[in-house]
């Protein structure tokens, strides 16, 4: 039986706490900026109570765009939806599928070709980045949904995944649905992907913050303006001239959109992200 502690459980709570204001505190901040003015954001010390300029803030960024970067915000968050979505279920779908023929099928050098995906870990897309570029540019993807999703969807961390679970589904079920008549794409499609569908939550969540996240590879690939996603969008508002002066209270309310549709996914996903990753009997 375990003992309660009222003063471990106090500081514990404040403990925990203490964590959540470290991490909202600095949110709030950009909130609070994002409802100002630019001479209020400027001011020392800046204001910790909401402006009233919240509606117009907003409206100017999603519709007219700020400084240098002359798309709308709304236009940046769509391509890096659009980004996102195509890198989370682009990974979701090689790596499956990687993932379902190194453990179902028997071929030469199956082991060898798994280690070989395995080691892709070791060679970040930065490392690999100029030829990866070289290639896109050959094939007339830059400034394209298709180049800012294709060349980074594969992911030997979710092919790694899928595979070590896909080795804890018992080898009746296999047998059973052979004896049955059930091919090899039946048999995946009944089987091991609705046993999958937790981790592919987990997974989901991840790939699609990750690809929201993209900075590099989008700064480089795009050059037209309509192309740009919302991170980018971010640095291209701030002014880089001695003469002109940035508008902080807009770029606060940017980074505050920017942070909307991660903030959606894992709060609708939580469920499924928390069992995909902690579930031990599929």
């Amino acid at each position: 039986m375990v003992e309660r502690r009222p003063i471990l459980d106090v500081l514990s709570h404040l403990v925990l706490l203490l964590g959540v204001g470290l991490v909202a505190f600095p949110v709030y901040v950009t909130f609070v900026a994002s409802t100002l003015t630019a001479d209020e954001v400027l001011q020392a010390p800046m204001t910790l109570l909401p402006g009233s300029h919240l509606l117009e803030n907003y409206r100017t960024v999603l519709i007219e765009g700020v400084g240098n970067a002359a798309s709308p915000v709304s236009t940046m968050m769509k391509n890096s939806l659009i980004m996102a979505l195509g890198i989370a279920l682009g990974k979701i779908a090689i790596s499956i599928i990687s993932a379902f023929a190194m453990v179902y099928f028997r071929f030469p050098l199956r082991k060898t070709f798994f280690w070989l995906i395995f080691v892709t870990l070791m060679l970040p897309v930065e490392v690999r980045i100029l030829p990866t570029y070289k290639v896109v540019s050959d094939l007339g993807m830059l400034d394209s949904y298709f180049g800012l999703t294709i060349p980074i969807i594969a992911s030997a961390t979710a092919t790694f995944l899928f595979r070590q679970f896909f080795l804890t589904i018992p080898d009746e079920l296999a047998e059973a649905a052979r004896m049955d008549g059930a091919g090899p794409l039946r048999f995946f499609w009944d089987v091991v992907l609705p046993l999958s569908r937790t981790s592919i939550a987990a997974l989901f969540v991840i790939q699609f913050i990750y690809g929201w996240n993209q900075y590099l590879w989008p700064l480089l690939i795009t050059t037209q303006k309509s192309m740009t996603p919302v991170v980018v969008g971010v640095t291209q508002m701030i002014s880089r001239s001695g003469d002109a002066a940035t508008d902080w209270n807009l770029v606060m309310a940017t980074v505050m959109l920017a942070m909307i549709p991660p903030a959606v996914v894992v709060v609708l996903m939580q469920k499924w992200f928390v069992k995909g990753l902690v579930e031990t009997e599929k």
